[in-house]
């Protein structure tokens, strides 16, 4: 029905609301993809400083000599922290790696490596 200065073309039609309906189906679909991809990345890089935490943690409890256990809980995480030990020329200095994994995993989440005061007396060089 017609009603004055319009035609029966003004608006939409059902079909051209559906259609736009569609795409914005679409396109918040897509977007709550994103959404979700970004909190996972982002979850992921709180994992990865939380256990860079936990190592560098373990290399300062080593340096001052402070015992130290495998298992750590941070932020609310389990990690067991492995700590390996090795010689260097200077007889007064060992490498350290510290790897870190989280509960259950098979790969650590984080590695560090350092150096280590082995507390052996330094090494005279001869002088002249």
């Amino acid at each position: 029905m017609s009603h004055a200065g319009g035609t029966d073309t003004d608006g939409f039609s059902l079909i051209e609301a559906l259609v736009a309906l569609a795409v914005l189906a679409v396109a918040t679909v897509g977007l709550v993809g994103a959404v979700e991809q970004h909190i996972d990345s982002t979850r992921a890089m709180e994992r990865r400083s939380a256990a860079m935490w936990v190592a560098e943690n373990r290399l300062t409890e080593l340096n001052a000599g402070i015992p130290a256990s495998e298992r750590v809980t941070m932020l609310d995480t389990n990690w067991l922290v492995r700590t390996v030990r090795r010689a260097t020329a200077d007889p007064a200095i060992a490498r350290v790696r510290v790897d870190v994994y989280a509960e259950g995993q098979t790969s650590p989440t984080a590695s560090l490596d350092g150096f280590l005061d082995t507390g052996e007396p330094l090494a005279q060089e001869g002088r002249r």
